[in-house]
């Protein structure tokens, strides 16, 4: 596919299609280190050119679009695309994964690329970023395992208590749906016209970067389901964020948090991640912004 050379409003690229290399002969945009290609082999395996694919797009559209800040374009594979990767081990076999202000698709794209066996709900409330994604899951062939949705975290959840009782359909560990939605290609979708089946809550909640561990855990944990888990990738400060908010995220519903380290003699330094486990329903949090601009990088 090639992107369309036309202007968007305000001179920004157009949306879609998104270009993805036809073949060998093409140089890749984000050529993958060599002291990186064992870790990538060891978290991708065969689908390895998928990831591959999924970093030009990030490099490409998702710079011009602003998805991207052009000076990580060096830093795809190990900062953005490995370090996103490496949470696969603390995944359940088939679970359902809500990847909560997915932005660029980090760390849900990813996961879906390196676990086909999960199914994951992108949930992105900015529309821009929304239709990114939508288009990067329709040029990768990721339909099937991943839908977009353009929405808050809050009012999926309200969404979800709302329309409870509604049709099911083909369901997973935790009763969550784990066919695709169908959708226009191409297209995320509204809340809206949230299907009943986008209503159950999943097994794992993730997100990166994207608010204090106590605002986050209000806006991920009603989105689990009871014994699912919050799986929040954080930055060298973890253990002192954990610390400040532990509280509060036990008032909300959750177990106490526990730092981890993903991806130990497989990425360096590994992944850390926050986890925490829905034991109960938890307080309702006001709306917010959940899922909107991002802040820092997790590492």
């Amino acid at each position: 596919m090639t992107h369309r050379s036309v202007s968007g409003p305000g001179g920004e690229p157009p949306p879609g299609p998104l270009p993805v290399r036809a073949g060998d002969d093409t140089p890749p945009a984000v050529p993958l280190p060599a002291e990186l290609a064992e870790p990538a082999r060891a978290l991708f395996a065969e689908r390895l050119p998928l990831a591959a694919s999924y970093a030009e797009l990030l490099a490409g559209p998702g710079v011009l679009r602003g998805l991207i800040g052009p000076r990580e374009t060096p830093r795809i594979w190990d900062r953005h695309l490995l370090n996103c990767a490496a949470m696969v081990e603390l995944l359940p076999v088939g679970a359902s994964v809500v990847d909560v202000g997915s932005g660029a698709g980090l760390p849900g794209v990813v996961l879906a690329i390196a676990r086909p066996d999960l199914t994951v709900t992108l949930v992105e409330p900015l529309a821009r970023r929304a239709v990114f994604l939508a288009e990067v899951v329709t040029a990768l062939d990721l339909g099937d395992a991943v839908t977009v949705v353009r929405a808050r975290a809050e009012e999926l959840a309200a969404s979800r208590r709302e329309g409870a009782g509604g049709r099911r359909r083909r369901t997973g560990r935790s009763g969550r749906s784990t066919g695709p939605v169908p959708a226009e290609s191409g297209v995320p979708v509204d809340l809206a016209n949230l299907p009943d089946e986008l209503r159950v809550p999943a097994d794992v909640v993730t997100a990166r970067a994207v608010a204090p561990l106590d605002r986050l855990a209000g806006w991920c944990l009603p989105l689990a389901v009871l014994g699912g888990r919050l799986l929040a990738m954080k930055g060298s400060s973890a253990a002192e964020e954990v610390a400040e908010h532990a509280e509060a995220v036990r008032r909300l519903g959750g177990s106490s948090p526990v730092v981890r380290q993903a991806g130990l003699g497989v990425v360096d330094p590994p992944t850390t991640v926050v986890e925490v486990v829905r034991e109960r329903p938890g307080r309702t949090p006001a709306r917010g912004t959940s899922g909107g601009r991002r802040g820092g990088t997790a590492r």
